[in-house]
């Protein structure tokens, strides 16, 4: 039994291993109540494309939580960015208009969040009123630079940047009903990005930084952390990778409209707490974010493929959020172990069997109760 629980322990302490349960428990339950979709290829890669934007942009929320902050701003800058690859593309003639674009997006988003960065880190103002303002801010300049309208991105799929960020690679799934499916090129991106940021946070400078900022930012400046200028760095951060999913979601479904990502804000601040970051910060989880950005795209279509009612979607989304966040806080604090060592004790009958257990099973629980010394032979 106690190489059980040590196993039990040991494998809690494995990232994320809690959110990639309950996510692995969702499919099962979706491949049960819907065979003929979740069976099939197709409805994994529509998520692939789908989450990929958000899950970029949960990654760089993760740097920012763990750094004990928070960034309201980013459905704006996947707005704006997604209107400078457009604009780009539509006023840029030649082979380079769609990068010169891809450029512009990034710097905006460096730019914003820049200021963010100073108002936050320079200026003191809480980070969560200073991003909240330059959401409603730069939502409002989208709106009026593109007059209120949508464009659209005609011939984009001719263009080599379509095929790196968004087309399709053949030959890696299975096809369907004779069919090819290609796996999403932005599922791709999103997973080495996921990757390198898993390195940044764990096993670079920086991350240890960030962390230790997030823990206790007086401490980080005892120990020589740059704390201002870590925290401007992560705000630039933010905004390009949050212009960056503006450009590929511009890009996979071919048009840029105003608001766009103007869902993505609950969606992806739920897969980073689900995924097992801390909402106080010093503690941060990729992988943790990873399969929650999954779980939370995955639900609204696993539960209308599974016959429910589109109505019990927000319902089912809270269950499944609040399951991931306790298992969580039990594989975190090493409880799970000391449970199933409880319901092995309710199952065994407290007889005989319990009294030899102590007096003979566990030697090492008799010798060390002192024995008394013998009587004197007088």
């Amino acid at each position: 039994m106690t190489q059980i629980r040590s196993f039990i322990r040991a494998f809690s302490k494995i990232e994320g291993v809690a959110v990639a349960g309950v996510l692995a428990l969702l499919y099962v339950v979706f491949i049960m109540t819907s065979p003929e979709v979740f069976t099939k290829p197709r409805i994994y890669t529509s998520f692939m494309q789908t989450i990929s934007p958000q899950l970029i942009i949960g990654l760089a929320l993760t740097f920012v939580i763990t750094a004990g902050e928070i960034d309201l701003s980013f459905p704006a800058v996947v707005a704006l960015g997604g209107f400078m690859f457009v604009w780009a593309y539509n006023h840029i003639d030649g082979a380079m208009g769609p990068w010169i674009g891809l450029a512009l997006a990034l710097l905006v988003g460096a730019g914003i969040g820049w200021i963010n960065g100073i108002m936050v880190a320079h200026l003191g103002v809480p980070s969560i009123m200073a991003t909240l303002a330059a959401q409603f801010f730069w939502y409002g300049v989208t709106i009026l630079v593109a007059d209120g309208k949508s464009i659209a991105l005609t011939g984009i799929r001719d263009e080599p940047i379509y095929e790196v960020f968004v087309g399709r690679i053949q030959g890696i799934l299975p096809d369907q009903r004779g069919v090819p499916v290609g796996l999403p090129a932005q599922a791709v991106w999103a997973l080495a990005m996921t990757i390198f940021m898993w390195f940044i946070l764990n096993r670079h400078k920086f991350g240890e930084a960030v962390m230790f900022i997030g823990d206790n930012p007086d401490v980080a400046r005892v120990m020589g952390i740059n704390v201002e200028a870590t925290r401007v760095q992560l705000f630039v951060m933010m905004g390009v990778m949050a212009a960056f999913a503006g450009v590929i979601l511009t890009l996979d479904i071919n048009v840029f409209f105003p608001t766009q990502g103007e869902g993505y804000l609950l969606p992806v601040m739920a897969a980073v707490f689900i995924g097992g970051t801390s909402i106080a910060g010093g503690v941060g989880v990729i992988v943790g974010t990873f399969f929650g950005a999954y779980i939370i795209g995955s639900l609204e279509a696993g539960v209308v493929a599974s016959g429910i009612s589109g109505y019990w979607v927000q319902l089912v989304k809270g269950l499944v959020m609040g399951a991931s966040i306790i298992l969580n806080i039990l594989l975190g604090e090493g409880r799970i172990a000391g449970y199933s060592e409880k319901l092995r004790q309710w199952g065994v009958p407290m007889g005989g069997s319990s009294g030899s257990s102590y007096g003979g099973g566990n030697g090492g629980d008799r010798a060390s109760i002192p024995e008394a010394p013998p009587p004197d032979a007088a």
